[in-house]
């Protein structure tokens, strides 16, 4: 089959592009023939129809033509009979869309269905019978019924054949509808007595090749005469009726006259050479001539109607007229609204006066009935357009945002200019598709926390919440720690964040008194394409703990020296003895410390500041107060529960150092001051015999060697001159020894670290004696002259003498020498 490109393509630009072409094809094509080259013929891409999701749009018609995207044509869907799909209407043409979306985009397409001889003229009636009178003149005329062929042009019915033409010839007459009506004159004179009954043929012939014919029959009966034939007071006849008038309507009545009498003269009425679609809708009351209605006409059917009447007398004699009816449209139908495209969701990210939709807007009323007007409802962002006839555009009037409004219901309304008006509305839900175009937003602009001291590793400290308006994917929130450091060690040693939760987790247990607080940046990202984040700082404070003791700094407590504050016995009340100085390395109340005296050898003479830790006197000191008062002070925190520390405060009550002396040498066996006294002891035991030894060695090699020395002098009559080492003194002395010995006090080690200090310190005297030293009353009546001095403290740290516990030995392991 032939098929021809017939008319153009064009072009429309409203905020899409619309397209016109045309495309001619026979009917009766097979499924699947091409019709066109849908994509060369409008210059369009084939992937743009693929991508486009090109379709073939028909309104409310069946659809004959399919496209297939993958070649871009346009194939037969279904058979399609012109005959079937317009009748007698020429041009006939199948008209539809191709829509393509995103952007959106339609063409308009007609598809002209040009005709096939495929039908033969054919009669109603396979027979017709006139009874003609013998008298009927030269001339006569006989109207003949029609033959109907469904082709059109050149293909429809072109002529008549009779035969036999002894009597009767044909004569045709062209009507304005593009009809012919055929009719039989009398060319000779009929006799009924040569011949009563003539039987003649005639035949209906297309102009189609190859050629088509119908015939039909038609038979005679000659009569004897009837002068005068019926004849219509007018040949056209005019009249209106509304369309969806009820039955039996009077539409027109028609009437005729004949001259003869009796039944010559007697005339009835019928319907002849008339479409099967007229006799379903007229009928004519055969006596009266009244024109009635029979069906329901329809005026988006059929605008008017030709009605061809005959009078016939019982002679055998007719006449003919027309009576054409124009139908009155009424506004019976509303508006048909159909939305072109298949898609219900559009992107937020849409620009503005971008076509969402097309809409196809049909009403088959005629006139004011048939104009009709569209509006959808107000405050949202779109507008209806007008872009050509029947067809209004759905676009964006501003930009879109899914996170203040995710979907539409966008009501179009269409009505009509009829009275009454009539109207249709329609229901678009646009659903609005997600952009990730919103960051992850933290509740609080910034977060503090707190945690004590000495967590757990792992434990939860807080959690940090973000929010993102987009949707699904684009507002999954992953959170991350971000780098950095906290006195220079990486944060991530510190806290972990949670990818899911956004808890935040202590990786370390915390000191206070090792870092009170540090922060760091926590970003909420989303899980969109490229993905949006935000950050925001969180501040972790450490909380104290009661878990340090308090320490006491003044006075020292020292392993084995003796520590005492002297208080003279003319002291008054209120006299500031020492002051207890402690510190806690604790914050807060947990630092806040209180000093209590919790023992005390007389709890009646001494007190301590429960603030400031000052030992003070609460009466006057007496005569009968002991020398040495020993006082324990424990110091507390404020904390849950509290903890505490003892300190002991030796106090000497006396005016003089020797008074001291002789009190405090007794402290050196007191087991709670000298808890190493059996090491000690032991250790001198073994310096002591390891010295008593080496004496004993030198002293007898010192003996054997002056015996030999005095056997020489004795022999060579040598002076005597006694030698002794610098260190001793050659003095005259009395006892059992024969020289006076000078000894010099040595000390250990450790003892050279201890200095004998002297100052002042305000109103109070400090002795502090070595519990293992001993001395002599001389010595102590020597150091006598310092002490007496005021406000001058006397420090003796602890010393070994060693020296000194091995003297008396050797003098005693001298005397049995000698």
């Amino acid at each position: 089959m032939r098929r021809q490109v017939l008319l153009f393509i064009s072009i429309v630009c409203l905020r899409s592009v619309f397209g016109q072409v045309s495309y001619s094809i026979p009917e009766e094509m097979t499924k699947g023939s091409l019709v066109g080259n849908i994509v060369q013929d409008l210059g369009l891409d084939l992937k743009r129809l693929k991508l486009g999701n090109a379709h073939v749009y028909s309104g409310d018609s069946r659809e004959y033509i399919e496209l297939n995207s993958e070649r871009g044509v346009l194939l037969i869907k279904e058979r399609i009979d012109r005959e079937a799909l317009c009748g007698d209407t020429t041009p006939c043409a199948v008209h539809f869309q191709i829509v393509l979306e995103n952007p959106m985009e339609f063409y308009s397409v007609t598809v002209e269905i040009t005709d096939i001889n495929d039908n033969a003229p054919t009669f109603e009636k396979n027979e017709i019978r006139f009874i003609i009178s013998e008298s009927a003149v030269v001339g006569a005329k006989f109207d003949l019924e029609r033959a109907v062929d469904s082709d059109v042009g050149t293909d429809s019915l072109q002529s008549y054949i009779l035969k036999p033409t002894d009597n009767f010839l044909l004569k045709l007459h062209s009507q304005a509808d593009g009809t012919k009506n055929v009719e039989m004159i009398l060319q000779k004179p009929l006799d009924r007595e040569k011949n009563e009954f003539i039987s003649l043929v005639l035949t209906a012939v297309d102009g189609g090749g190859p050629q088509m014919s119908g015939t039909m029959q038609i038979l005679i009966t000659v009569l004897d005469a009837n002068d005068n034939a019926p004849v219509f007071t007018q040949p056209i006849y005019k009249a209106t009726v509304a369309e969806n008038s009820p039955k039996g309507t009077v539409v027109t009545t028609v009437s005729a006259s004949d001259a003869d009498h009796g039944s010559n003269g007697r005339i009835t009425y019928s319907i002849r050479n008339t479409l099967d679609d007229v006799r379903h809708l007229f009928a004519v009351n055969e006596h009266t001539g009244e024109v009635r209605l029979i069906g329901n006409i329809d005026y988006e059917k059929s605008q008017n109607y030709q009605i061809n009447l005959r009078a016939s007398d019982e002679g055998g004699l007719t006449d003919t007229c027309k009576v054409i009816v124009d139908i009155i449209d009424v506004n019976d139908n509303n508006p048909l609204i159909d939305v072109m495209s298949k898609t219900n969701v559009i992107s937020e990210d849409i620009k503005s006066h971008t076509v969402v939709t097309i809409i196809n807007i049909q009403d088959i009323d005629d006139g004011e009935n048939g104009k009709v007007k569209c509006t959808i409802n107000e405050n949202i962002p779109f507008l209806l357009k007008s872009t050509e006839s029947n067809f209004y555009s759905l676009v964006t009037d501003s930009e879109l945002d899914r996170e203040r409004a995710s979907d539409y219901n966008i009501t179009v309304t269409c009505s009509d200019e009829g009275v009454p008006s009539l109207s249709s509305s329609v229901t678009l839900t646009l659903q609005i598709s997600d952009v990730n175009d919103n960051a992850p937003v933290f509740e609080r602009s910034s977060y503090e926390a707190y945690i004590l001291e000495n967590n757990t590793p792992g434990l939860s400290i807080f959690t940090v919440k973000a929010r993102d308006a987009d949707w699904n994917q684009n507002a999954r929130v992953s959170y991350i720690l971000e780098d950095s450091s906290v006195n220079g060690v990486p944060v991530s040693s510190y806290v972990s964040v949670s990818a899911d939760s956004g808890v935040i987790h202590a990786v370390r247990s915390f000191d206070y008194e090792q870092i009170k607080d540090f922060h760091f940046r926590v970003r909420a990202q989303d899980g969109g394409s490229p993905p949006l984040s935000s950050n925001v700082t969180v501040k972790i404070l450490i909380q104290d703990q009661n878990d340090n003791p308090p320490q006491v700094l003044y006075p020292v407590q020292t392993g084995g020296s003796l520590v005492a504050e002297m208080v003279p016995r003319s002291a008054d009340v209120g006299y500031l003895v020492t002051k207890v100085v402690a510190v806690d390395v604790d914050s807060g109340q947990n630092a806040w410390l209180s000093y209590k005296l919790q023992k005390a050898t007389d709890r009646a003479l001494f007190e301590v500041g429960l603030q400031n830790g000052e030992i003070r006197t609460i009466r006057q000191v007496t005569d009968k107060d002991a020398v040495k008062q020993r006082l324990t002070v424990i110091v507390e925190d404020n904390g849950q529960p509290s903890r505490s520390a003892t300190v002991i405060v030796n106090v000497a009550v006396a005016d003089s150092f020797p008074e001291v002396l002789s009190e405090f040498t007794d402290f050196t066996h007191d087991k709670e001051y000298n808890d190493n006294l059996t090491f000690y002891l032991v250790l001198a035991l073994a310096v002591v015999s390891f010295l008593f030894i080496t004496c004993l060695v030198v002293i007898i090699s010192v003996k054997i060697y002056r015996w030999r020395q005095s056997r020489i002098l004795y022999h060579s009559n040598l002076p005597v001159i006694p030698y002794y080492p610098p260190r001793y003194s050659d003095t005259l002395g009395t006892g059992t020894l024969q020289h006076v010995y000078n000894y010099e006090v040595c000390r250990t080690t450790d003892s050279r670290k201890s200095d004998c200090k002297f100052g002042r310190a305000g109103s109070q005297n400090v002795l502090i004696m070595d519990p293992s030293s001993t001395g002599t009353m001389q010595r102590i009546q020597n150091e006598k002259s310092i002490l007496d001095e005021p406000d001058s403290p006397l420090e003796v740290r602890k010393m070994l003498h060693h020296t000194c516990f091995a003297i008396p030995l050797l003098q005693h392991l001298n005397k049995l020498i000698w």
